[in-house]
């Protein structure tokens, strides 16, 4: 063979080699896919919390979801990437979660924000979210405005559905206390109106009839005495409170002082023991109905429960200070757990449309602390993460299931 054969048939060869080796590797090339706040070795987000205020019981979301993804990053991340959660404090003030939303997002650069906390937290940045096509993602909120694919894509809930778990309470209200007169409480923003809502809705036209006086407050107010007292004025034996866990404490005391015994239902959001009804008084809580959709930490039947005991090796390890039995901290730790999912789902794809359509398209996912036969799914129409729940009732310890899982199917809003 002559050199200048020898040399084509070599530089065949290569070509050929070259060519493979090309064949090889562009799939797995094409697969990676990131967009600002993502990398081959990280995946920025970014939270606002309220460190301080009077919301900051909340504050103890922010520190349980640090303690989860530094244990992540230790166990070497999630398809090789650590995550960087970047934290500041709003103080449950809109207008400071806007200012701190925008430094994550233009200044930071975070792939996508993260359990902000609060519905009128959410609210205030929403829009901005949207428009620049940064994924609002898991929001600590159950409003239902947050919950609308058509018009916000890019935002999805955590929470249950405030109009859906509305709707829950009334059928419990129809089954068991037809004839109530219903009193009701309620913050005076979309999480409380929507409480307020699906409850009309649930009871549908004995609504005007049953409900006999609605009262509001407002977050900057001291306290709700005045209007405990006016629903008890007006004949109401049923007390429907839609509060969070300042105000439902005050409620609670209030009510014990003036002596009135109503059926009292509190909202998901009022219902830990910790941030409540130890401040309100266990005594004086006894024979509250809420409900629920997660395990709760203190009660004795779940103390062998595989998902219980590594939440409790976990708070041991990462977050020692933290207070194990606060369903506030486990309720974050099952945020954090499911983000963790959605992250893995995505692969070596992230951009923010890919994190957007895979928290789209959760099927069949069981957090640890799932109540046994609740599963999380969500569809590209349907962006609620928990729809199922079942009612329960403080016994002056710690809260009782009760009754069969309740499934609602009706429009989120």
């Amino acid at each position: 063979m002559s050199n200048r054969r020898a040399f084509v048939a070599a530089t065949a060869a290569l070509a050929f080699v070259f060519s493979a080796n090309q064949a090889f590797i562009s799939p797995a090339l094409a697969q990676k896919k990131y967009d600002t706040g993502a990398s081959d070795t990280e995946i920025k987000i970014g939270q606002t919390v309220p460190f301080s205020g009077a919301y900051s019981v909340y504050a103890n979301i922010g520190k349980t979801q640090a303690a989860y993804f530094k244990m992540i990053n230790d166990q070497g991340g999630i398809n090789g990437r650590k995550i960087n959660l970047i934290q500041y404090d709003d103080a449950y003030s809109p207008p400071k979660t806007v200012e701190q939303v925008r430094k994550l997002v233009e200044g930071d650069e975070v792939l996508f924000t993260f359990q902000i906390i609060g519905t009128a937290a959410n609210a205030a940045v929403q829009k901005y979210l949207n428009g620049k096509k940064i994924p609002q993602l898991l929001a600590s909120t159950g409003a239902a405005r947050f919950n609308d694919p058509q018009n916000y894509p890019w935002t999805i809930a955590y929470n249950p559905n405030y109009v859906s778990e509305g709707r829950i309470y009334a059928k419990y209200i129809l089954k068991e206390h037809p004839n109530a007169k219903i009193g009701v409480l309620y913050q005076n923003d979309d999480m409380g109106r929507d409480y307020l809502a699906g409850l009309k809705s649930g009871l549908g036209d004995k609504a005007a009839s049953m409900i006999v006086g609605e009262v509001s407050y407002e977050v900057t107010d001291p306290t709700v005495d005045s209007q405990v007292v006016k629903l008890k004025s007006l004949g109401a034996d049923l007390f429907y409170d839609a509060s969070t866990p300042k105000f439902a404490a005050q409620a609670i005391k209030k009510v014990a002082e003036l002596g009135w015994n109503p059926v009292h239902i509190l909202d998901i959001n009022a219902s830990p023991i910790s941030a409540t009804l130890k401040p309100a008084g266990l005594d004086i809580s006894k024979g509250i109905i809420s409900t629920q959709y997660g395990k709760e930490p203190s009660d004795p039947q779940w103390k062998d429960d595989p998902g219980v005991k590594a939440f409790f090796a976990f708070m041991d390890k990462y977050f020692p200070e933290g207070d194990k039995l606060n369903t506030v901290n486990t309720y974050a730790y099952s945020v954090a757990e499911l983000l963790t999912q959605v992250l893995k789902q995505c692969g070596d794809d992230l951009s923010r449309e890919n994190v957007m359509k895979q928290v789209a398209n959760i099927k069949d996912f069981t957090p640890s602390f799932a109540l046994p036969g609740i599963k999380i799914n969500t569809g590209p129409n349907d962006y609620r993460v928990n729809k199922q729940m079942q009612m329960m009732k403080f016994n002056g310890e710690r809260w009782e299931l009760f009754g069969p899982i309740i499934e609602d199917n009706g429009p989120a809003g």
